[in-house]
Order: structure tokens, then sequence, then C-alpha cells
């Protein structure tokens, strides 16, 4: 058995943010899937959305945030988020994250903007702002002697009283597969920290690296937390369309920059959309997008910043510049194919302002949580941000709490099952299950649409079951178990939104409703 006094799961910018605040006073443990700069906040292009130019103010962004989100945002989450924002960009700046400079604005760096803000105000390095920032933290973690490293090791499920028999309702940290020696480990802790990023693997096209399976949100719902918004999953309008790009993500700030989205033959479409043109928050492109390549049956269409010159392209997306290049494109000369992809889980583990769960000692920071932040479509560039100024208070409050005395945990029990006879189950059911949630619960939904997608995944959710029941668990097999159970979240909790709000649009209920309200779901276990 590993013992910590922190536990945290996951290794992108909201677990990284939590070990460095908590590694001076308590003994952190980061599990990470696979090694630690490899997770969806590595590979943010554009940048962190925050108040720092002396024409912005906190209101403005807040109006932003509020405007993108539908009318579901949390006035007070997003203020105190918001309200933090310099005090976290500064800290990033004096660990020395090497954000792009602008000598010539006051604050030394360049801002550029992103589509449904009304300023510049995304600080970035370069096209790869998470690569930067998680880069530059990674060291600092490696360096740090209270923090270990638990590199390609997968969770499989929270240890709760619930499981150990014990009253109250309490998590003691997880099970987790060492993957190298391919034996499950039992690891406790007085406080856990879910920040496992999003699912957005749960569909076939997206943006995400192939770690984001929804493992948080699903061991999270399993423990006993509720789930909110689950409905909201944010397709980025702009993904290269390529047979061999693997879900290459065309920044937002290629249009902040002047981009234009143009069909084939030239014609430009998002003022037929949108009077925001190009700029419109992500949910309106992205319908737009889908609206042009149904009507006109088209595989992509394109995004065209040719027109701007050649030394700015570079200076300015220096990787999407390289990256199209080895593929044959030359967007200094060229548009750009684009598709768009799911990017984005809005939605997810329900908390308040220092990451607490309904499970005492549980926390959930970043895309695994659901702290109101985003509504119902999240404006750019907040999702870091997020991490950051979540990450940093639910630090102090695990700095802040008493200590307690672990209970005795028991070591996995796998006595009573074997080696799998077809792993051909796994990679099939991975695949049937992608398609049905791209092919029914995408941009645009039907009452008909979901009912399929929900009877497709109750015939695979009770075959993966008997599946874990049965075998030895493995990477593959961990990762679907917890794909099929946030599809079913996903598909639930669309089923019961009547309207068309933000990312979820039905073709039966087109109309908002007159009030705003979340969509809870509370576990069986919860239920009166």
């Amino acid at each position: 058995m590993l013992k910590f006094d922190v536990l945290i799961i996951g290794s992108g910018l909201a677990g990284m943010t939590l070990a460095l605040h908590l590694a001076e006073k308590r003994k952190v443990g980061l599990i990470t899937k696979r090694d630690l700069l490899e997770g969806s906040s590595t590979y943010a292009q554009g940048g962190i959305a925050a108040v720092l130019d002396t024409e912005d103010s906190v209101e403005d962004h807040i109006r932003d945030t509020l405007i993108a989100g539908a009318g579901l945002c949390d006035e007070d989450t997003t203020r105190f988020i918001v309200e933090h924002s310099k005090e976290a960009i500064d800290w990033l700046i004096k660990l020395g994250v090497p954000f792009t400079r602008d000598d010539e604005h006051q604050t030394g760096y360049h801002l550029t903007r992103e589509g449904g803000h009304s300023h510049r105000r995304i600080i970035h390095a370069a096209d790869a702002t998470g690569a930067a920032v998680t880069s530059t933290l990674g060291q600092k973690i490696k360096a740090h002697p209270n923090i270990t490293e638990l590199e390609h090791y997968i969770a499989i499920d929270l240890i709760t009283s619930q499981k150990l028999g014990l009253p109250g309702k309490r998590a003691y940290g997880v099970y987790a597969l060492d993957k190298q020696s391919d034996q499950v480990v039992t690891i406790a802790a007085q406080h856990t920290i879910l920040a496992s990023g999003g699912a957005g693997k749960v569909y076939l096209y997206t943006t995400n690296p192939d770690t984001a399976t929804g493992d948080g949100i699903a061991m999270g719902w399993r423990a006993g937390c509720r789930v909110g918004n689950m409905e909201f999953m944010q397709f980025h309008p702009t993904c290269l369309y390529h047979p061999h790009a693997k879900s290459f993500l065309i920044s937002e700030a290629v249009r902040g920059e002047g981009g234009i989205l143009k069909l084939p033959d030239g014609t430009r479409f998002m003022p037929q959309h949108d009077p925001r043109g190009e700029l419109a928050p992500r949910d309106v492109v992205a319908r737009a997008i889908d609206f042009e390549m149904k009507k006109h049956g088209l595989d992509c269409v394109y995004l065209d910043i040719s027109y701007k010159p050649a030394q700015f392209i570079k200076e300015h997306f220096p990787n999407i510049y390289a990256h199209c290049l080895e593929l044959g494109i030359d967007i200094t000369q060229q548009p750009i194919p684009v598709v768009p992809a799911v990017h984005f889980t809005c939605g997810g583990l329900v908390t308040d302002l220092a990451g607490r769960t309904d499970v005492t000692g549980l926390y959930a920071v970043g895309e695994v949580a659901h702290t109101g932040l985003h509504g119902a479509n999240r404006l750019a560039s907040n999702s870091l941000l997020e991490c950051l100024v979540i990450g940093k208070a639910a630090a102090a409050d695990i700095l802040a709490a008493d200590a307690i005395k672990l209970p005795a945990i028991p070591a996995w029990d796998d006595s009573r099952v074997t080696d799998p006879d077809e792993e051909v189950v796994i990679s099939h059911n991975w695949d049937e299950l992608r398609r049905a949630m791209w092919d029914y619960v995408g941009i645009v939904r039907t009452n008909k649409r979901l009912e399929r997608a929900l009877h497709r995944i109750d015939l695979l959710k009770d075959e993966i079951d008997e599946y874990y029941s049965n075998f030895h668990v493995s990477n593959d097999l961990i990762e679907l178990r917890n794909l099929v159970e946030t599809a079913e979240l996903i598909v639930r909790s669309a089923m019961q939104r009547k309207e068309s709000r933000g990312l979820h649009y039905s073709r039966d209920y087109p109309d908002l409703l007159p009030e705003a309200q979340d969509t809870v779901l509370t576990p069986p276990s919860r239920r009166e």
C-alpha cells in the first residue's frame, strides 16, 4: 500500500497547480495515466483569459462569460474566478512560464482575442500555451521532494467508506493499476482530488488526447457524487480535416487574428448566421459549420488567413503553420480544411468554489468538475483559468483541514476473475459506443436520436459490466467502463433538457425556456 497526505489523479494544469500549492506542507502523490505531460492541458493552443489590460475590466470579462454561457453560468463562481485571474497569471509568470512578449504593450505581453471576448485578454505562449505552461510546472514538480509522480498508473475506483462498510460518506484514496507491472495497487490518502480532465473520447471525433475518457466523472458518480450539465459537450468549430491529422486543433486565435470561414467556392458564410461572424461563440460557429456541411453535402469547410502577411502567420502560429506544412497545406498560401470536433466537457461533478464534491475528502478540479463557470457553453480560454483559480482554492481548503486517521483498507481482490478470453469485445464496444454518440448525440439532437443512443448504451453497459466482473482489469477495460458510464450521463442529461440552449440544440425543442436551470443528476445511492 502507498500512503499520501493528498492524492491527485491527473497531471494536467489542475493537478499540477494543486501539487505545487500543497507540496511545501503535505506529502503529495500524483497519478497520471501516461507521462507527466500527456493530457489536454498540454495540447491547449490559444491561451488563458485574464483581466490584465487597463482598458479591460473584471465586469467586461464576467459579462462576456455570462453571454457565452447562455444564461446558465453561476455569477458568484464567475466573479470569483475572474477576480483572481491576474493573481493566477502572476503566479505562472513568477514560476517562469515564457508567455509571448510585446514590449510596446502596457503589460509587457502580447494579448490576443478569441470568439466571445469583447477585449484582447488572452495571454499566450505563441500557439502552444498549454505546452509552455505544463512543461514549466512539470519541471518544478519533478524537482520537488514532497511530490511522488506515479506515471503510467490508471485509477480504477475510489476507496470510500461505503466500500469499507464504514458510516458516513468519505473518500480514502483509490485502487489503481500500475500498467508497467500489471498489478493493482492500493493508494490511501486523507484527501483525494479528481483532476482527470474531460470525456472527449466518448465521441468518434475529438480534439482531446486519448487519455480523456471521463474517468473522474465516472468514478465520482459511482462514489455518490452528483453531476451537472453533462449535456453540454462543446464542439470546437475548427479541427484540421486531414486523414493523417489525428484531430489536430486549429486554435480559435486564428479567427481572432482575422481568419475567415469559407465554403469550397470561396463564399464567406458566418455573417449569415451571426452578426459577430467568425468571432461568435463556439456553439454558434460549430452549428453554422454543421449546417453548411449538411446543406451542401460537404466533408469540411475552410478557414482562410492566407491574406495576412506570411511573416505574421509564421510568428503568431508557428506550430499550426509547421504541422499543416508537414501535411502539404501552406496556410500562408491556401485555406485550411476544418470540421467541428468534440473539444470540452462543460459539465461534470458538482463542486463548490473550493472544489469540494458531495463526498467528504474528495475534490474535483478542472474539466472533470462542474463549478458553474461555463454554463451552457464555455467561453474560449476560461478553462485553464478555472484550473488555476479553483486549484489554488482547493489547496487552501485542504491545508486548513484537520488530519484524520486512515482506516484499514483491504488489498484489491481479483481472486475470482481470470484472464480475458477475447479482448476484441473491448475494441468492438469502444468503437460502437463512440460511433453511436457521434451519430445520435452530436451538434444537433432529437428525442429519437437520444432514445436510440440510450438503447445502445444500455446494451453495451450490460456487456461491459459482465466483462469487468469476470476478467482481470486492463487499461482499455477501465477506460471503456468509464466511457460508457459517462456516455449514459450525457444522454440522460440531454433527455432532461426540454429546450435548446448553448451547446445543446434539439430539433424537438428549438426554443429557450423562460428560466435557465441546471441539469443535475443524482446517483441511485443518494436518492431518497
